[in-house]
C-alpha cells in the first residue's frame, strides 16, 4: 500500500496527463462546443492539481514530481490521442479522450482504496465524482458522433 503522498503524486500525474490531453484535443476538434468543453476540462484538471498539491505539502515536505511523463501518458490511455488528432476526426478524438478518462477513473478508484486521511479522502472523493461525470459525458458525446 502506498503512503498518502505517493497516492497524491500519482493522482497529480494523472491529472497533468489529462490536462495536456484535453488541451491538445481542444486545439484539434472542429466543433466549437467540443473545443469549449475540452478547454473547461483542462481547466478543471488544473484546479484539481492545485487542490491536491495543497494537501500534499506541509512545511517540511517536497514539491511532488508532477511533470506528466510520456510513460505515464502511455499507461493512462492518452498516448493514442496524437493519431486521432492528426486525423481531425471529432469521434476519434472523443474516443481517445474517453480512453484517457477510463484510466483516470481507475487511478481515483485505486486511491480511494488506499489509507487516505479524512480531508484528503473528501477531496479525492469529490474529484472522483467529477471525473466520473466527465468520463460519462465524453462517452455519451462519442456515442452521439458515431457515423
Amino acid at each position: 500500500m502506498k503512503n498518502q503522498n505517493e497516492v497524491i503524486d500519482d493522482l497529480i500525474e494523472t491529472l497533468k496527463d489529462g490536462q495536456e490531453g484535453f488541451k491538445q484535443a481542444a486545439e484539434s476538434v472542429k466543433n466549437p462546443q467540443l473545443k469549449s468543453l475540452f478547454n473547461d476540462y483542462a481547466q478543471q484538471r488544473a484546479r484539481f492539481i492545485v487542490e491536491l498539491r495543497s494537501e500534499a505539502q506541509t512545511p517540511d515536505e517536497r514539491e511532488p514530481d508532477v511533470s506528466g511523463s510520456a510513460t505515464g501518458a502511455l499507461h493512462r490511455g492518452w498516448i493514442n490521442l496524437k493519431s486521432a488528432l492528426s486525423r481531425g476526426d471529432d469521434h476519434a478524438i472523443l474516443a481517445e479522450c474517453e480512453r484517457g478518462e477510463d484510466s483516470a477513473v481507475e487511478e481515483y478508484q485505486k486511491a480511494l482504496n488506499d489509507g487516505l486521511s479524512a480531508p484528503v479522502r473528501e477531496i479525492v472523493s469529490r474529484q472522483y465524482a467529477e471525473i466520473k461525470a466527465t468520463h460519462d459525458r465524453i462517452r455519451d458525446l462519442r456515442d452521439a458522433t458515431k457515423s
